[in-house]
């Protein structure tokens, strides 16, 4: 586990500590623990990510911290004021993970109703609107009947939806989800564009790749507890955990010749592909791919990345 659970110091603008939740379900009210320790603390202008497996606590979390349910236990503070409050409401934006539309509306029309909800007169919901549905790239459907829509495009106007009161805090539940790569590349510049504008942002995902390209510190929740929260480059191990060496123009003699150094050596075609644990055996390899007169096509070093703690913190809370 890296890092003391909370970080980000005193005074942040989320503050959630010792978070539990516990549920009754069934018939027989069976009691289920879906957060049991959650503390973290987000500071102003940072993009916050919350990660973790189905069922691990994130969304349960973020329905308690909009005050959308309330905690077994634990103290959570927006903006300096404890959870609920509704004066929280009017300076926040959230997204569900499955947010519901009014599919007999286009999406003009229902971001200028998501307007009126906070009190914004006619002409400055109706310029936010087209202004929010040209961000996430939507204008040319502007009126559109949603249940037209796929469930990306849906997704879209669900974030269109979180910033149109133009929130200081911004908690999104799975932005990324039902998005193709464009659409993702849409919404993470749309999220740093918020960071620019000084906006503090809570995000959860399972798309581990987009939150070690805009987060700026994470935590990984995994059964209801928070085991690893920080800055990325504090949670990640700096070591080559493996390198690959890729070379072609060898004999075929060659794989014998390096097969005690190697993880795995697999050729493809004329090109012989090296695996190597850590980085010791890289120069002797290189020397000897040299001497044996083939072509060295590539040298990559592999450290740890997001997807590697998130699934060793899965497996050590086991």
């Amino acid at each position: 586990m890296a890092a003391a659970a909370g970080g980000g110091g005193p005074g942040g603008v989320i503050e959630v500590e010792r978070l539990a939740k516990t549920f009754r379900i069934g018939f027989f009210m069976k009691k289920v623990e879906a957060v049991r320790d959650v503390s973290f603390t987000v500071a102003k202008g940072e993009i916050f990510g919350l990660l973790g497996p189905n069922g691990a606590g994130k969304t349960t979390t973020l329905k308690a911290l909009t005050g959308l349910i309330r905690p077994t236990r634990g103290k959570i503070t927006v903006l300096g004021m404890a959870v609920p409050d509704g004066r929280i409401r009017r300076r926040m934006g959230f997204l569900p993970e499955n947010p519901y539309f009014y599919e007999y509306l286009s999406p003009f029309e229902y971001l200028v109703f998501a307007g009126a909800l906070f009190g914004m007169g006619r002409d400055a919901r109706r310029g936010k609107a087209e202004d929010l549905l040209a961000r996430v790239g939507l204008a040319e459907e502007r009126d559109r009947p949603l249940r037209r829509f796929s469930k990306g495009m849906l997704q879209r106007l669900g974030v269109a939806q979180a910033l149109v009161n133009d929130p200081e805090v911004l908690v999104l539940d799975e932005p990324m989800s039902g998005l193709d790569p464009i659409g993702r590349r849409e919404v993470r510049e749309l999220i740093l564009a918020q960071r620019a504008a000084g906006k503090t942002i809570l995000f959860s995902s399972h798309i581990l790749t987009d939150v070690e390209m805009i987060c700026d510190r994470v935590a990984i929740v995994n059964r209801g507890v928070v085991t690893s929260v920080g800055a990325l480059g504090d949670l990640l191990r700096p070591e080559v955990r493996r390198t690959v060496i890729e070379a072609e123009g060898l004999p075929a003699s060659f794989e014998a010749e390096v097969e005690g150094m190697c993880l795995s050596v697999t050729r493809v075609g004329a090109m012989l592909q090296m695996r190597i644990e850590g980085d010791a055996n890289v120069d002797r390899i290189v020397d000897m791919v040299r001497g044996a007169g083939g072509r060295l096509a590539s040298v990559v070093p592999h450290r740890e990345t997001l997807e590697d703690v998130f699934v060793r913190d899965a497996l050590g809370s086991r």
